[in-house]
């Protein structure tokens, strides 16, 4: 399935390459890779899982399991118009997910 402008709202697994600050350099979706861009303040903050609706529980000692990381970034790929993609990773997750597409042009 492809996210696409026309339908922006689901959650599809991207690969996200990062600075050694922690800022996201790049995102690979849809066979693509789409540059973040340096100049454009992206966007960084967390919100709470609503653990008491998944019944997710994890093992004593494992950490932070109710926090949601997201990114708001705005990008590019070689040939396309330049778009807004909001990140997010999920508590107990590796694995980064695309929550939104928004053109930006």
């Amino acid at each position: 399935m492809t996210l696409a402008p026309e339908a922006p709202h689901t959650l599809q697994e991207v690969a996200v390459r990062f600075s050694p600050d922690g800022t996201p350099l790049a995102v690979r979706h849809d066979g693509r890779i789409w540059a973040v861009d340096p100049d454009v303040h992206a966007a960084h903050w967390f919100a709470r899982d609503a653990w008491w609706d998944t019944r997710r529980s994890a093992p004593l000692g494992v950490g932070n399991v109710v926090d949601i990381e997201f990114w708001r970034v705005q990008v590019r790929a070689n040939d396309a118009a330049l778009r807004t993609f909001t990140l997010r990773l999920a508590p107990l997750s590796t694995q980064w997910q695309l929550e939104s597409i928004t053109d930006d042009e």
